[in-house]
């Protein structure tokens, strides 16, 4: 098939490439830099299907035009699907494949990097000791052991999170409305969201975005923390209320921040803006907490994950383009 790919960096075509030529499907690969939108979709035309990222825009507009081009599948590099008008898609008779998991471990991992980077300060030591600074205020730190943490959403990743932190001596709670046998045999507990909100030391973010998950940490979630109590969020930006979550830095109720994501990250993140201004004022006062620590949606880029994401993107194309179905399909039927 021929397959234009929106948002490629050189990591995506080294992986794809890859991918293709290992599966012998010869896809027909057109990569493009630019971000997929209203603006950039009729640079589809004549492609059979489109390969997009989690900040490429899949609105109506944006679906219709791809479908009067000639698309006929979206192969999304991603598992998380929120931006893509699922029903647009259904009318306008569009396949959509996705990769519903590649490295579960990549994601998990990155997580407790943020736990334990925040907690023993390390960017701050980092950046310290290259200015030949080694004094040690201000970068006491507490051991994990003992601590209660707090896992929301428990498929893969939040199951890992909560394997590495029972390493760690953790005692885990997690919320989910749909509970993993493999948590109890863990060790760890099932409660409600608000005893887990009040009782945790460390809580870590892993539930998809769905209209029930929105801003899921909002002014009223902080209210009820732990005071002093770790957030971190590698999930979607916005199962997180970022205004909240700065009134909570403010006050002191949240103690530290570790963020992989944030809900306006499309116009930030995976893009090199170091020699401009960063417009936006919450994202830039996030950065001025010392307790914050942010990285550009970088917690699945590992070898394991981008060769599995490759793979996995490869294998849709070519079961759509012999069964006219991707391996992995998102569900386009009418919701309600």
């Amino acid at each position: 098939m021929k397959v234009a790919v929106f948002s490629t960096r050189p990591y995506d075509r080294e992986f794809l490439d890859g991918a293709n030529e290992l599966s012998g499907s010869g896809h027909e690969l057109f990569y493009l830099e630019m971000r997929l939108n209203s603006h950039t979709a009729h640079l589809a035309a004549g492609h059979d299907c489109i390969c997009a990222f989690v900040n490429d825009q899949l609105g109506r507009k944006e679906l219709e035009i791809l479908a009067a081009n000639g698309t006929r599948l979206i192969a999304l590099r991603s598992a998380g699907f929120n931006n893509v008008d699922l029903d647009a898609a259904r009318e306008l008779g569009l396949g959509i494949g996705r990769v519903p998991a590649y490295s579960p471990d990549a994601i998990a991992e990155h997580a407790v990097a943020l736990i334990l980077s925040l907690n023993r300060k390390i960017h701050k030591a980092y950046a310290r000791v290259r200015e030949g600074n080694f004094a040690l205020e201000g970068l006491l730190g507490f051991d994990l052991k003992g601590k209660v943490a707090g896992v929301i959403g428990t498929g893969k990743i939040g199951i890992n999170v909560a394997r590495i932190l029972r390493g760690f001596g953790c005692e885990v709670l997690a919320s989910d409305p749909f509970e993993a046998p493999e948590l109890g045999a863990l060790g760890g507990r099932y409660v409600p969201i608000d005893e887990l909100l009040a009782q945790c030391d460390i809580i870590s973010l892993h539930c998809p975005l769905t209209p029930t998950t929105h801003h899921l940490i909002d002014r009223d979630a902080i209210a009820k923390l732990k005071s002093g109590a770790m957030l971190i969020n590698t999930s979607r930006g916005a199962v997180m209320d970022a205004r909240a979550v700065i009134a909570g830095l403010k006050s002191g109720k949240v103690g530290y921040v570790g963020l992989d994501v944030y809900e306006e990250e499309e116009d930030l993140f995976f893009e090199d803006l170091s020699e401009q201004v960063i417009r936006d004022d919450v994202f830039v006062r996030l950065m001025t907490f010392p307790n914050v620590l942010i990285t550009g949606h970088q917690g699945f880029f590992t070898r394991e994950a981008m060769t599995a994401i490759a793979g996995t993107t490869i294998s849709n194309i070519t079961a759509f383009e012999k069964e006219g179905a991707p391996l992995y399909p998102v569900q386009v039927e009418r919701r309600g």
